[in-house]
């Protein structure tokens, strides 16, 4: 049981990972097209549900943890 709980840390891990790393701070999803925006007032689209999946992989990977430290004692 131990096993699997290790083996999903690991992977919410790396997608925990790749979800923060392809959030970029200010910029937005219309910044890597090439248009310019002077404001930034809300997330919007994509760059929502990439917000939103990030905080719900966070709280995965603490519940994950949590679970393997507490199957361990």
């Amino acid at each position: 049981m131990v096993f699997w709980f290790k083996i999903t840390q690991v992977v919410v891990a790396i997608l925990l990972m790749v979800a923060i790393l392809m959030q970029n701070r200010g910029a937005g999803v219309g910044g890597i097209l090439g248009g310019s925006g002077g404001v930034y007032l809300t997330k919007r689209g994509i760059e929502k549900k990439l917000h939103i999946l990030t905080i719900i992989l966070a709280a995965l990977f603490i519940l994950v943890s949590l679970g393997t430290f507490w199957i361990k004692a």
